[in-house]
């Protein structure tokens, strides 16, 4: 096998790769024993009959087809782990010449990693951020527990309000006629949740047990059921049963059930605590963002549209794991939210690219400082990652193999990039955030 290598534009490069007519026969002979069994001539059973009959009888090109599949396959891969290119999309095959006793010729175009010019990547400048939490803000996390702590109590003497959860009938109607999922039985309608079509639950405020009420509604255009678009509706309401939320006092008694704290001062301490914290981690990150996106905005690069285009399908396929691991398969999405592959992938393409971006510049950021990682380094990350998913250290390392451990060094270098950006990056306080600052 031999092979040439083309340049070409937007770094993309075009590879000529030729099989050797010995080698390509090896190919053809593979083609025909897997599909001799499905070949019938006459004077044979089916399966015995030799190359030749089969070829005198169908053609020459009868065993092409998986003999071109069986030597690019062979061929590519050979090229592909011994090149020095650095490839990064799936290659497009073509065939050039094929023949029985010739050589057999094939171009695989593939993109390249592009070629990355940094400009300023030190002493970009960030906005300057400053951690505070108030009082206010620890009340409203203790609000939150209070709200996870809270129970359901019946409401009587008195009528419905915003917020309350209303026990409802209902039967919907349209022209007298009632439709199909319009009707309910003791359904829980939180008041204010907009669940149900536009101004139905404003008409139950102030309604009390027992009572019977029409609500009249209009299906908006875009309504889901194609028979009910724009259409007036009228729903025949009873409420059944009144309820509404009841959330433990703040105190020392609430304090000490949700946390280890005898006291709320205690419990409020340690909340302030824990939202500075947190506070720091977020501004922390920000602050990360900001200073790679500058990065990324000083530098200049070409991105060759098939490493976008598999970039692209990677994070559809991650957004697919994210949504299976909720109970819902990506078509259900697709046709709950009226999306196409088309439209996702269309909508996914500039994360995409904004993605590969970041990971080109923070690569060369390592490249430009000769960040190294050591083996130690390699090693902690691994063991951070055996604490994330409770796992022996050993067993992740066997489930990574080489290849992991190489991609684990990669990202542990560029997040020493991002280290090194934030490090000499210039704190500067930004008109715009102080005028925000002073609106609040």
């Amino acid at each position: 096998m031999n092979y040439t290598v083309e340049n070409l534009e937007k770094s993309m490069a075009k590879v000529t790769i030729t099989v050797d007519a010995d080698k390509f026969e090896e190919a053809m002979q593979k083609s025909y024993l897997k599909n001799k069994k499905n070949i019938t001539v006459q004077g044979f059973r089916r399966g015995k009959a030799p190359r030749k009959m089969i070829e005198k009888m169908y053609g020459e090109g009868v065993f092409y087809e998986d003999a071109a599949n069986f030597a690019i396959d062979e061929a590519y891969g050979e090229f592909f782990d011994n090149n020095d290119l650095d490839i990064v999309s799936r290659p497009e095959i073509e065939v050039a010449e094929i023949g029985e006793g010739k050589d057999f010729v094939f171009t695989a175009t593939v993109a390249v990693k592009p070629e990355v010019t940094l400009g300023d990547y030190k002493g970009v400048e960030v906005a300057k951020r400053e951690v505070k939490v108030m009082a206010a803000d620890v009340n409203a996390e203790i609000d939150k527990v209070r709200e996870q702590n809270s129970r359901m109590i019946t409401v009587e003497n008195r009528g419905i309000k915003k917020d309350d959860t209303a026990i409802i009938d209902f039967v919907g109607s349209v022209d007298g006629v009632e439709f199909q999922g319009g009707t309910g039985k003791d359904y829980p309608l939180v008041i204010g949740s907009h669940s149900f079509i536009d101004n139905f639950e404003d008409q139950l405020v102030g309604k009390k047990v027992g009572e019977e009420v029409d609500v009249n509604v209009t299906f908006p255009e875009e309504y889901h059921a194609e028979e009910l678009k724009g259409k007036e509706a009228l729903f025949k309401v009873t409420i059944k049963e009144i309820k509404m939320k009841e959330l433990p006092k703040a105190d020392d008694e609430f304090a000490s059930e949700v946390s280890e704290f005898e006291t709320l001062k205690e419990y409020k301490a340690s909340v302030k605590k824990s939202l500075t914290e947190r506070r720091k981690e977020e501004a922390k990150r920000e602050k990360e963002n900001e200073a790679v996106a500058a990065v990324v905005d000083n530098m200049t690069v070409e991105l060759p549209e098939p490493m976008v285009d598999a970039e692209t399908n990677q994070m559809i396929q991650e957004f697919a794991t994210n949504l299976s691991q909720q109970g819902m398969a990506i078509d259900q999405y697709m046709q709950m939210t009226g999306m196409t592959p088309a439209v996702l992938k269309t909508q996914m393409a500039p994360q995409a690219e904004a993605r590969i971006k970041t990971r080109l510049a923070l690569e060369a950021v390592v490249e430009a400082e000769g960040i190294k990682v050591s083996d130690k380094d390699i090693d902690k990350e691994l063991e951070e990652m055996a604490n994330m998913y409770q796992m022996e250290l050993d067993k992740v390392k066997e489930a990574l193999g080489d290849a992991g451990r190489e991609q684990v060094a990669k990202d542990v270098a560029n997040k020493k990039a991002v280290d090194f950006i934030v490090k000499n990056a210039v704190e500067v306080e930004k008109a715009d955030e102080e005028a925000e600052k002073e609106d609040k």
